[in-house]
């Protein structure tokens, strides 16, 4: 096989920028659509393929070219199903542009009609409606196809026709002068914006677009149990695409409004709730509101400190779509009476002298105690 700096006509310490201009020279030498030899150019681009990856040149300078082949198809002594170019069209668009149109005929096929885009609307919930689920209507401002010429964007109702200036390629080719002599390329066609169709006799209505901007109500079904920031997509239902391509989808996007009593956390809910002191010492029951509007009664354990929490199972929210349910934890908070009159203050002090509490200042309690501990 040869030498690959031989093919490339460059020596060994050769840098990377004149590996690269020995191959831009060699490609347009060899290039079978420029008259070349497909073979000749084949070997070049297996040898700058090489020659220009460090891992693969260092492999070449010990072991020869039967240490570089590691990563091409089988088959293909030249690498081109392998991971660096895909092909000579590849090779040729890594040089000049995806847009390098050496083939003559139109270079690259026209691009499909491109679908709508997709279109975004929010719903407010409350958490009451999170618990059921709930059928919303939502107004939504998109175009849609036209009416009077069912998305074609033709009059007649032809639809669009093979495009007169680009032959129905897509691209309009033309020849440029470049450091290395004349060069084919191609762009977009502008009649068509890169389709290869257009509309001969639009739709007076639409512009020949097939769509105009429509406002609609649509009903969304939104399931329990979603979260903040879920999405309901509704499929077909975003923007028509030009021409009769295929709509975009509908995303139904959900926020949850705050609750004036409940804190969500996932399925599970939190309030906060009062338990009068004589309650929390003695024990008792509590009625308290849920989510969905209902009462319970709920237990207090006697003894209850304040930042206890009281769990009432399966008040909480669904998963979603319905289901098993979250609980409501309740943070119990003790309520401290005042403006005690005289009857009750001597009670309360009959029930301290009872416990053996001193209330007078000089004992200062549980604070007396604490400061003595932080003096010793």
């Amino acid at each position: 096989m040869s030498d690959l700096y031989e093919l490339l006509d460059i020596p060994r310490d050769a840098g990377e920028d004149e590996v690269k201009r020995a191959y831009r020279r060699k490609a347009r030498e060899h290039h079978p659509d420029a008259g070349g030899d497909e073979e000749a150019f084949k070997a070049v681009t297996h040898a700058y393929q090489v020659l220009s990856d460090p891992s693969k040149r260092a492999r070449y300078d010990r072991f020869g070219d039967d240490g570089t082949t590691n990563g091409r198809a089988g088959g293909d002594p030249f690498g081109f199903g392998g991971a660096g170019f895909g092909g000579i069209d590849d090779v040729i668009d890594a040089f000049f542009g995806q847009s390098a149109g050496f083939r003559g005929g139109g270079g690259r096929r026209a691009r499909r009609e491109q679908p709508g885009r997709d279109v975004l609307v929010v719903v407010e919930l409350t958490l009451e409606e999170v618990v059921t689920g709930v059928s919303r209507e939502v107004e939504v401002d998109v175009p849609r196809a036209c009416d009077t010429c069912e998305g074609s964007g033709s009059a007649g109702g032809g639809g669009p026709s093979t495009c007169g200036t680009c032959g129905g390629a897509g691209q309009v080719q033309r020849v440029v002068r470049t450091a290395f002599g004349q060069l084919a390329t191609a762009a977009p066609c502008g009649a068509c914006q890169g389709t290869g169709r257009t509309v001969t006799d639009p739709c007076r209505d639409c512009g020949g677009e097939g769509r105009r901007p429509t406002t609609r109500t649509l009903r969304v079904d939104v399931p329990a149990g979603l979260e903040d920031g879920d999405r309901i997509p509704v499929r077909g239902e975003g923007e028509a695409g030009r021409n009769g391509a295929p709509a975009g989808d509908l995303y139904v996007q959900v926020r949850v409004a705050a609750h004036e009593l409940f804190e969500r956390d996932g399925r599970d809910l939190a309030a906060e709730v009062s338990v009068p002191v004589t309650q929390a010492a003695l024990g008792g029951t509590l009625t308290v509101p849920t989510v969905d509007g209902e009462e319970v009664e709920v237990p207090v354990p006697a003894g209850t400190q304040p930042g206890d929490v009281l769990t009432v199972r399966r008040a909480g929210l669904p998963v979603r779509g319905g289901g098993r349910r979250g609980d409501l934890h309740l943070i119990v908070r003790v309520e401290v009476p005042i403006g005690l009159d005289t009857e009750q203050r001597r009670l309360l002090e009959q029930f301290a002298e009872a416990r053996g509490e001193d209330l007078s200042s000089r004992s200062g309690g549980r604070f007396s105690r604490l400061r003595d501990a932080f003096q010793r």
